[in-house]
């Protein structure tokens, strides 16, 4: 499965990013259990916390799609609407002003994750199930 192979590696990256913000966040605010009551540390956390609720399935969901044999145009769209749409949910969560491309991003992710869905049955029924 080289093409989920390579969304799953590029989204690890964006997770570290996140994972890396949360971490400063806590160092300079020095809270290490919680948001601290702290605005800026919860939005970050919640940026990651989403990313780890959402990538995952969509990963699962692909990789599923590209083992029943789709074309990798379609496991590739997938990978690159996903890829875009968690970038855009992060960086509409970075502040203030930027509440459409958090709209958008989580648009894209849920598309990807319906038609991921869809794919994967009609796939399983093609199969055999």
């Amino acid at each position: 499965m080289p093409v989920t192979a390579f969304y799953a590696a590029l989204l690890t990256l964006l997770f570290i990013a996140l994972s890396i913000r949360v971490i400063g966040g806590r160092r300079s605010n020095r809270v290490s259990v919680g948001d601290g009551g702290n605005g800026d540390l919860l939005r970050r956390m919640r940026m990651h916390g989403n990313f780890a609720e959402y990538a995952p399935l969509a990963l699962i969901l692909m990789a599923l799609i590209e083992s029943l044999q789709a074309d990798r145009w379609i496991v590739h769209a997938l990978g690159v609407v996903l890829l875009i749409g968690r970038i855009s949910h992060a960086y509409g969560m970075s502040g203030d002003g930027h509440m459409q491309f958090r709209v958008a991003g989580m648009m894209m992710t849920f598309a990807v994750l319906v038609v991921s869905a869809l794919l994967c049955a009609f796939g399983a029924i093609w199969h055999g199930v």
